[in-house]
């Protein structure tokens, strides 16, 4: 059998050997009596480019929750300097930052519980990326699958140094914390290859073998499946989704608005009506039903019928979380000092991180 080195990075072995190791840490996140458990950190997050919306409760926030509640130490990124990554016009960032905030907090996080700390607030991250990069090539890089989606989908246009070093970055917020597990989807496992194959050779070239790093751990999980309104995947600035902090007649005037088709018998069939079979989807994770047995329900009813159980089901399970989230909004100022006191350990952590960096690289004076 071929031994995979560090530039084989997504490949079906790789695959099968993070789902193995993936399973043995659902294991011991689900065995209290382990004493191995305390050492794990989650690190996970989400970039501030605009409202979270109802494919994020579902596909990450409510995980997120069930994780804390395990008693899993959890780090949670708000990755303000990754909006500027692949954009030119990053919007108004504090507001989506401090917007997210509000979600995650009306979700469940607890910041007793779990870190909530942000990109910018954190510079020694920046200066991790710089020692990282020395420890990876360009070509690997542009292997990565992200960045070379990125590159195909820019017509001809350049490629930006902070995009094409994007996985090295995110080693760094996981690293720089020390983070032992990160939960992903299959599709985001590169990003974790490569983490892993930063720590393995910062190791071996800055820390004599000594494992000062530990090689995380892609966590796998089972995201249901959120579509937008339209059949694509949901998406803010596609304007397809329902955004948690929307209002019920704001929901309702989206969902209204959504295109179907106009066959009256509503049927579940997602190659041939995928705007019906999203909204149904979209149904089924609200009220627990299969979408073949909301459609039967519907019937005859036609999309007025099925637009009008959309919006009844989504604005009846996002109530008490917009009624929180309200809440949290009136109050600035407690989302402020929720933000900086993660800030202040997630930087207590980084800081000692980049300190050890520099002892073991020779340039701590």
């Amino acid at each position: 059998m071929t031994v995979l080195d560090d530039t084989e990075l997504h490949t079906d072995a790789s695959y099968a050997a993070s789902f193995a190791r993936s399973r043995a840490v659902h294991e011991l996140i689900d065995d209290p009596a382990s004493a191995e458990r305390t050492k794990l950190r989650v690190l996970t997050g989400d970039r501030p480019t605009g409202p979270l919306h109802i494919g994020h409760l579902f596909a990450t926030l409510k995980s997120r929750v069930a994780i804390q509640n395990k008693g899993i130490d959890t780090f949670i990124l708000v990755a303000d300097y990754q909006v500027i990554t692949d954009r030119d016009a990053v919007g108004d960032v504090r507001a989506a930052t401090f917007g997210q905030l509000a979600d995650y907090l009306a979700a469940g996080i607890d910041p007793a519980r779990s870190t909530i700390f942000a990109h910018s607030a954190v510079p020694e991250i920046g200066q991790l990326t710089l020692v990282f990069l020395s420890l990876v090539t360009d070509a690997e890089l542009r292997r990565n699958p992200t960045v070379k989606d990125e590159l195909a989908a820019t017509d001809g246009r350049p490629l930006s140094g902070l995009l094409l070093s994007y996985p090295v970055h995110q080693a760094a917020d996981i690293l720089g914390v020390h983070g032992t597990v990160v939960p992903v989807g299959r599709d985001q496992l590169p990003h974790i290859e490569q983490t892993r194959a930063i720590a393995r050779r910062f190791n071996t070239r800055y820390s004599g073998g000594e494992d000062y790093f530990r090689a995380p751990d892609a966590l796998l999980t089972e995201m249901p499946v959120v579509p937008g309104l339209d059949g694509r995947k949901m998406s803010t600035s596609r304007g397809n989704g329902v955004s948690l902090g929307m209002t019920a007649d704001e929901t309702a005037a989206r969902i209204r608005k959504a295109r179907t088709d106009s066959e009256r018998r509503i049927t579940f069939e997602p190659e041939r009506r995928p705007e019906v079979a999203s909204m149904l989807r979209i149904a089924g994770l609200f009220t627990g039903e299969a979408p073949e047995h909301i459609a039967d329900r519907i019937g005859d009813g036609g999309a007025a019928a099925l637009k009008a159980e959309l919006t009844t089901v989504v604005n009846d399970g996002l109530a008490a979380h917009r009624a929180r989230r309200a809440d949290l909004a009136a109050d600035p100022a407690h989302l402020e000092s929720v933000l900086r006191e993660g800030n202040t350990r997630a930087r207590e952590i980084a800081a000692r991180t980049l300190d050890d960096v520099n002892d073991r690289i020779g340039v701590r004076y």
